[in-house]
C-alpha cells in the first residue's frame, strides 16, 4: 500500500512511473526503453539533454528511417544510450564523451543479453554521433544516429539549446562592442552568439543522409531567419 511507504520509496516509485510514461514515447519499444531508461536518467538538471531531448532525437530518427531503412532496435537503444556518460559542454573530456558513452553502452547491453555485433553494431553509432568527436559514421545506423541528434541542435530547437545551455555555463548573449564578431575572433565560451557562426550554422552541410539532410535544410533556414531580425534588433 502506498501509505506504508516510507519518503525513500515513494520518490523511488514516482521515479519509475515516470519512466514508465517517457517509455510510452518510444513505440514500438517501449518495454525496451522502460529496461534502458533507468541507465540513462541525468541528476545533472542538463535541460538541454535531458529525457525530452532523447524522444526528439528519436521522433527525427524514426522520420529518417521511413526513407533510408536501418535496424529499428539498433537505432532505439543507440538514442537512449549516446549520452548515458555525460561530460559538461566545457569539460576538457568533452571530445571524449562518445566514447565513454561507447564503452558504456556495451557493458549495458552485454548485462541485457545482446550478442556481441549487436552492442558493437549501437555502440559504434554512440561513439560516431558527437561532433566533437569527429569519428567518421561506417554503418546506416550510425549515420542516422548522428544526423537525428544534429537535428536537435539547430532550427528552433537548437536556438532554444543554444541559449539554455550558454546561461547554464554562464556565458555572455554576446560581445557589446563587436556583436556579430566583424573584427574578433569568435569565442562561443563567452558568447552565446558567437555559437552560430561557430558551430550551429556549419551543421548542415555535414548530414549523412538524403532524408536528414532535407530536414536539416529547413532547420537551418530557420536558424538564418532569427540570426536576421537577432542583428538588425541589436545592430539595427
Amino acid at each position: 500500500m502506498l501509505s506504508s511507504m516510507n519518503a525513500s520509496e515513494i520518490s523511488t516509485a514516482s521515479a519509475h512511473s515516470e519512466l514508465n510514461r517517457i517509455a510510452a514515447a518510444f513505440a514500438p519499444f517501449a518495454s525496451l526503453a522502460g529496461t534502458l531508461l533507468p541507465h540513462v536518467v541525468d541528476d545533472a538538471g542538463d535541460g538541454s539533454h535531458d529525457l525530452s531531448h532523447l524522444v526528439r532525437v528519436w521522433n527525427n530518427a524514426r522520420r529518417i528511417h521511413a526513407q533510408e531503412g536501418g535496424d529499428l532496435r539498433v537505432l532505439l537503444a543507440a538514442v537512449l544510450l549516446h549520452d548515458c556518460v555525460r561530460v559538461e559542454k566545457n569539460s576538457p573530456l568533452r571530445s571524449q564523451a562518445s566514447r565513454l558513452s561507447a564503452q558504456r553502452t556495451q557493458q549495458i547491453l552485454q548485462a541485457q543479453g545482446w550478442s556481441d555485433d549487436e552492442c558493437a553494431r549501437v555502440a559504434h553509432a554512440v561513439e560516431a554521433h558527437s561532433f566533437s568527436a569527429g569519428i567518421a559514421p561506417l554503418s546506416l545506423e550510425a549515420k542516422i544516429i548522428q544526423d537525428a541528434d544534429r537535428l536537435d541542435a539547430i532550427g528552433a530547437i537548437g536556438v532554444a539549446r543554444c541559449f539554455y545551455v550558454a546561461g547554464r555555463m554562464g556565458s555572455g548573449l554576446y560581445d557589446a562592442a563587436d556583436p556579430l564578431a566583424q573584427d574578433r575572433a569568435l569565442d562561443d565560451k563567452r558568447y552565446a552568439l558567437d555559437h552560430f557562426p561557430a558551430k550551429l550554422l556549419r551543421l548542415a552541410s555535414g548530414f549523412q543522409t538524403v532524408a536528414g539532410a532535407a530536414m536539416a535544410a529547413r532547420r537551418q533556414s530557420a536558424m538564418e531567419q532569427f540570426m536576421a531580425v537577432l542583428s538588425e534588433e541589436i545592430v539595427g
